[in-house]
């Protein structure tokens, strides 16, 4: 069991940085892919970024490429996401995630970070 919470959601202006946060419990937290979602005010939730449980690997959607970085610290079993020049499309609720490398499935979420980005 996998238990994730959010922080450092914000209201900013575009072309501002935020730095997501996203604490786990548990002690096998580097045996998990950990992913970044969002969702937007009636859109569907949509993926960002995922990193392997060593770090070494990382997947963004082309949306977010070249502006956002996702990164983790297993000693403090935390993920982030540095979220740079945000856009007013960026805005969104972001949801941490984690799943084992054996499926595509993301079992565990967090409760989401509010993220406004005013043009």
């Amino acid at each position: 069991q996998v238990q994730l919470v959010e922080s450092g959601g914000g209201l900013v202006q575009a072309g501002d940085s935020l730095r997501l946060s996203c604490a786990a419990s548990g002690r096998t937290f580097s045996s998990y892919i950990m992913g970044w979602f969002r969702q937007a005010p009636g859109k569907e939730r949509e993926f960002v970024a995922r990193i392997s449980g060593s770090g070494g690997s990382q997947y963004y959607t082309d949306s977010v490429k070249g502006r956002f970085t996702i990164s983790r610290d297993n000693a403090k079993n935390t993920v982030y996401l540095q979220m740079n020049n945000l856009k007013p499309e960026d805005t969104a609720v972001y949801y941490c995630a984690a799943r084992r490398s054996v499926t595509n499935v993301y079992n565990y979420w967090g409760q989401g970070t509010q993220v406004t980005v005013s043009s």
